[in-house]
């Protein structure tokens, strides 16, 4: 029996939303007891035949919003690695209604704590809505585990310490649980609500195997390690030979809990809730174990930086793009390593995820060794253009303009845009571009939209070429990449926002929802 199965109820702590039902947790009680609320004033969660939200998204983002979530990593109270304030995690990626999620949290001095949980949209600028909050909590401290000596990788086992069903009137979204000290310290982990059983338009999919990937928790100069570095003994983040090769979903997200490329998302989430698309989302692990059905929807996006695929996942795409449903990748460098999930040491699964890139793989699966998917097998062809039309070719030292093509395209109608335009840093962080050598989809046209040099801080600045494509299959399936991190950045993120990427991003949504918008005004 794992540790986790053991741990049981106090009691019912607090209601924010009429039917949440939210536990307080013990290491105390029986198994049977975990999940049996003490009888409170506001009624218990139940369950409705058709488990689905009664408004809709537009109406939702019409509600009372709060800035209250933490959307700065900067902010003065938020928690640190160092001295680790509050920090916690959560039992899973996504949740559905009706399921349970639990918090693990761990409190430095011992202090009283609450949690709350925000929906993140536009919110009339706000960026989130409140939807519950905790009772006053106990808190306690919580052991930093060690590494473990083979694989590097950071495996927490706190015990829970709230937990919450999911009610049926929750929207599907993308949601922060921000964790909040009786003297103001913060920090926070995201998840996400899906709706699988609902075909929205759009499905946003979520990168957290690449939020794990990146996240080095804890940033302490001793302890912490990711997919790319770790500590050496002066206390400097070193390379690649102290890196990890797995890493753990049980563990927070480092320093106040925002994973790294964040804002990425959730200026996507403002952009496409405040112009009232029809999305439900989903986090990459669900695409890993099948939870959602990618190619029972129109569209789907990928706004944020995802990087690290495993098996499952790429063959979720190519089923979609075989289905005729349109991808959109609104950053760059995507689909780029091969990972391998894997359980936890309780039995858990997909809550380990390895990737070895150029060391030696001690258990590859049938998909291959874990590196680079284009040098999974020696000829390439598992190369990520062979899907996406372009791939990853660079990073950049400082932000470049990405220059127009093709501006006759209807990407670029209402911008104003002509051939040779440049959009002043546009092209930023990492850079995708077409290699004539790499191998293309097979049977697909592409249009390059943009065409800007920049140059690579990896071998002597070496000038490359990024490139905005679109890839267009026989099925008429399309796949929209952006070729840079700064696209989705450009829609609503402050010191980012373009108009012209905004408009260009709009024509790519109506244009990849015009068959449906046309067989429902036909009544077909």
């Amino acid at each position: 029996m794992s540790i986790r199965s053991r741990r049981s109820v106090l009691g019912l702590l607090g209601v924010g939303t009429a039917g949440v039902a939210t536990y307080a947790l013990s290491d105390d009680l029986s198994p049977e007891a975990k999940r049996s609320p003490i009888s409170e004033p506001t009624p218990q969660t139940v369950e409705p035949a058709v488990s689905v939200p009664s408004h809709s998204l537009a109406e939702e983002n019409r509600l009372a919003g709060s800035r209250d979530w933490l959307s700065d990593p900067e902010d003065p109270m938020a928690s640190g690695d160092r001295r680790r304030q509050i920090q916690g995690y959560a039992s899973a990626t996504s949740v559905g209604h009706g399921e349970v999620i639990d918090f693990h949290v761990s409190v430095h001095d011992w202090q009283h704590y609450r949690i709350s949980v925000f929906r993140l949209g536009d919110y009339s600028g706000t960026g989130a809505r409140l939807l519950t909050t905790s009772s006053r909590l106990q808190g306690r401290r919580r052991t930093v585990p060690e590494s473990d000596p083979h694989t590097g990788s950071i495996a927490c086992d706190w015990p829970v310490s709230w937990s919450l069903r999911v009610p049926s009137d929750w929207m599907s979204g993308l949601y922060q649980a921000v964790f909040t000290t009786e003297d103001g310290h913060r920090a926070s982990t995201p998840f996400v609500v899906r709706e699988p059983d609902r075909a929205s338009d759009i499905l946003v999919v979520l990168p957290f195997t690449t939020y794990q990937a990146y996240n080095m928790w804890p940033m302490d100069g001793r302890t912490g390690k990711n997919l790319y570095r770790g500590y050496l003994e002066n206390g400097k983040v070193g390379a690649a030979d102290e890196r990890a090769y797995k890493v753990s979903f049980d563990r927070p997200y480092a320093q106040s809990g925002i994973p790294k490329w964040f804002q990425m998302d959730t200026s996507f989430v403002r952009w496409v809730e405040r112009a009232g698309r029809d999305v439900t989302y989903a986090s990459s692990v669900d695409l890993h174990e099948g939870a959602v059905d990618t190619a029972k929807y129109r569209a789907v996006f990928f706004p944020g930086h995802d990087e690290y695929w495993s098996r499952p996942m790429l063959d979720s795409a190519k089923k979609s793009v075989s289905a005729g449903t349109h991808l959109a990748f609104l950053a760059a460098n995507n689909v780029y390593f091969h990972v391998r999930m894997e359980s936890s040491a309780d039995g858990r699964a997909n809550r380990m995820m390895a990737c070895y890139k150029t060391s030696p793989d001690p258990t590859p699966d049938k998909a291959g060794h874990t590196s680079r998917w284009r040098d999974v097998v020696a000829d390439g062809r598992h190369a990520e253009q062979g899907l996406l039309g372009i791939q990853f070719n660079g990073i950049l030292n400082k932000p470049a303009p990405l220059v127009v093509k093709e501006s006759g395209h209807w990407l670029w109608a209402g911008t104003g845009l002509r051939d040779g335009h440049r959009l002043p840093r546009m092209i930023g962080v990492e850079a995708d571009g077409y290699d004539p050598k790499a191998p293309s989809p097979a049977g697909a046209t592409r249009t390059l939209l943009a065409e800007s040099s920049y140059r690579d801080k990896r071998g002597a600045m070496k000038r490359r070429v990024q490139h905005t494509a679109l890839t267009e299959y026989p099925n008429g399936a399309m796949v929209f990449m952006a070729g840079t991190f700064h696209w989705a950045l450009a829609l609503d993120d402050p010191g980012h926002r373009n108009r012209h990427v905004q408009t260009a991003t709009a024509n790519l949504v109506d244009e990849m929802l015009r068959d449906r918008r046309a067989r429902a005004e036909s009544g077909a």
